[in-house]
């Protein structure tokens, strides 16, 4: 039985007088994949692609995020069908001819000692809206609007389009996308993919007993809602060599009485391990859209904790992690196993590099750069 790996705490090297290195920056191995560092970029949607394409922008994104220095980048939620983006500018992996310059970026993140990532997503009632600086809610039919699906025919809230409610086979034929996704991102060069179960989206959806109100097997108890995302997970690792691995983005908590909970989610966890998932990157919220969530520093870093703990499952943690400090106590006090930035990469795609500097580690730099590392 896989167990969640162990931080080895004595120092390795033989001349004590070279330090030990930080937590942060171990090596960390799942399956035949090992990363440099435990430095994960979060996925972060740009809202810059053109019908699913990706362009130049996602090449200098993420490979600039390699160059930095981060041991997994991932790439954006990555819609599996066309009606799966969040909005007409999401990036897309549902035409054959996505794969190219996909394949290009994987070249250039791989090139950069980086192991390149994608998530798998698709939005569900949560679709059909405006990019953030184009507008908000539902798009307006000279925009392109399109019908949107759901586990159960209910808004995300006044301002989103009303989904239709999917039919058995419909199910069926989205799981089936989810495979045919997986296929094309093993084909674009992809060495670690991650399903989209969290932030509203459809998955989560269905996992949510606040938004899924079915009366057939994939709605009541949390196994029947924990259905479709099994279905999923079996048809990707199916088609996935057995030496990469697979992660699945999930929601710890509603934030709301009556939606999911951390015990909901570290049951979920559990259930996950056995149909082959590697890892939980352990976010929260996104499906209720009253919700209230005490933001602070690593505020959920609780749940990385608790599924860690409780479900033996590696995990990622993620949300206002910003520290270098912050970073490597999680790893160090064994809270997660990676540490996944958003924003704070944003800011500054060289955070590893600086990170490294504050923590005392003599962290190799690109040969390009290495004039401006003293």
């Amino acid at each position: 039985m896989q167990t969640v790996p162990q931080i080895n705490r004595e120092d390795s090297f033989p001349d004590k007088n070279i330090p030990p290195t930080p937590d942060l920056f171990r090596p960390f191995t799942l399956r035949g994949v090992t990363l440099r560092n435990r430095i994960m970029v979060s996925s972060m949607c740009q809202y810059s692609a053109e019908d699913g394409f990706a362009a130049d922008w996602h090449l200098v994104h993420l490979g600039s995020r390699a160059v930095g220095g981060a041991a997994l980048v991932m790439a954006e939620a990555t819609a599996v069908e066309k009606r799966g983006r969040i909005s007409p500018q999401d990036l897309g992996i549902y035409y054959d001819e996505h794969v190219p310059m996909l394949a290009r970026i994987t070249a250039f993140i791989k090139e950069q000692g980086a192991a390149p990532g994608i998530q798998l997503a698709h939005a569900g009632r949560k679709a059909s809206t405006y990019r953030p600086w184009s507008g908000s809610g539902e798009l307006a039919a000279d925009q392109g609007r399109w019908e949107t699906i759901a586990p159960s025919a209910e808004r995300f809230s006044a301002q989103y389009p009303l989904p239709k409610e999917l039919t058995h086979g419909e199910i069926a034929a989205v799981v089936q996308h989810f495979q045919d996704a997986a296929k094309r991102a093993l084909q674009a060069g992809f060495e670690v993919l991650e399903v989209h179960g969290a932030h509203g989206y459809l998955i989560h959806e269905f996992l949510s007993p606040l938004s899924n109100h079915r009366q057939d097997q994939y709605g009541g108890t949390l196994l029947n809602r924990m259905r479709f995302l099994l279905e999923t997970v079996d048809a990707i690792r199916a088609v996935m060599p057995e030496e990469l691995p697979l992660f699945v983005r999930l929601s710890a908590s509603d934030w709301t009485e009556g939606g999911l909970t951390i015990n909901d989610t570290v049951e979920i966890a559990h259930t996950l391990k056995q149909h082959g998932v590697d890892l939980i990157d352990a976010s929260s919220g996104g499906n209720v859209a009253t919700a209230k969530i005490p933001l602070a520093p690593g505020y959920q870093v609780p749940f990385a904790e608790q599924i860690r703990r409780e479900a033996d499952m590696p995990t990622a943690a993620v949300g206002l992690i910003t520290q270098p400090q912050q970073a490597n106590d999680i790893i160090h006090s064994q809270q997660a196993d990676l540490v996944a930035l958003a924003r704070e990469l944003l800011r500054d795609p060289y955070w590893p590099m600086h990170a490294a500097r504050d923590l005392g580690y003599d962290m190799i730099w690109p040969s390009q750069y290495v004039r401006a590392k003293l």
